[in-house]
């Protein structure tokens, strides 16, 4: 049970831009790692913009599970596991980054933003916190 990719994205008009993310592609040979990444990024930008504001969803995406969580607000989190992650987890980690981004990232910044701008760093801990789950 692994987590891949937590990423942090803005759904505005008219397209969903990432704000920040943080990528686990350790377990993935070497020459293949940049590939997989963008495979997530796309994957995740793609599964929000897809999903409508105020909801949650899990979607199958090659042999991981995608989880997403879209606000009203229009601040989306994206969470992308094997599959066998639990998803009650998958979305409760969700809640928790999207609450706490919003409470350190002014709402200003958020159709503007960008990896390189919004300084956000809890997104690595997380990701590495909830890397291996033991029931």
């Amino acid at each position: 049970m692994r987590l891949y990719s937590l990423s942090v994205l803005y759904k505005g008009d008219p397209k969903v831009h990432l704000l920040k993310a943080a990528y686990d592609v350790s377990t993935f040979n070497f020459f293949q790692r940049s590939s997989v990444q963008e495979f997530m990024t796309f994957t995740s930008q793609l599964i929000a913009e897809r999903s409508a504001l105020g909801s949650r969803a899990s979607v199958k995406e090659q042999e991981y599970l995608c989880h997403v969580y879209v606000r009203n607000d229009g601040l989306a989190g994206v969470v992308i596991a094997d599959n066998e992650y639990p998803q009650r987890v998958c979305f409760t980690l969700l809640d928790k980054v999207l609450d706490e981004f919003s409470r350190q990232v002014s709402k200003m910044d958020w159709p503007s933003g960008s990896p390189a701008t919004i300084s956000y760093s809890a997104l690595d801990g997380y990701l590495s916190k909830y890397q291996v789950w033991i029931p």
